[in-house]
């Protein structure tokens, strides 16, 4: 099959497929006549792992590693439970964050329903953002801002 065909069985877009070529997630053949790339059942079952493994979280340079420990018949599953067992504590930090800017937005949209919007004049830029408190050591490390 050909990229398109491969790509709309997968429920991607060709251009997805052309990227994990580059990436050499997936190995096609080259029809001999017109260079065209063809895919068979097996790159559809890879491209299918690659899409379950992306919804896990995993980067393409991570799937690389292990369709390369699959490929040279070593069990990739230690590897792949030591990945996420130590992403896992990153994920859950960066939902406490994310919740408390929500918080925060929230604060700052009930304390400025009432408030006027005001013009820059030299001196302020925008009432809302100034009026509301500086933010505290624990909210925003030097550097390491929730965006």
């Amino acid at each position: 099959m050909k990229v398109s065909e491969l790509a709309r069985l997968a429920g991607v877009t060709a251009e997805t497929v052309r990227h994990y070529t580059r990436e050499g997630l997936l190995h096609p053949e080259r029809h001999p006549e017109n260079g065209y790339q063809l895919f068979g059942q097996a790159d559809l079952d890879r491209l299918r792992f690659i899409q379950r493994a992306r919804t896990l979280g995993f980067g393409v340079a991570e799937i690389r590693d292990i369709l390369d420990h699959a490929d040279h018949g070593d069990s990739p599953c230690p590897m792949v439970r030591d990945l996420l067992a130590g992403r896992l504590p990153q994920i859950r930090e960066r939902i406490a964050e994310l919740e408390a800017l929500a918080s925060r937005m929230e604060q700052a949209l009930a304390a400025w329903e009432k408030m006027p919007d005001g013009t820059p004049d030299g001196h302020s830029l925008c009432r809302l953002i100034e009026s509301f408190p500086e933010p505290l050591n624990a909210d925003v490390d030097a550097g390491k801002e929730v965006q």
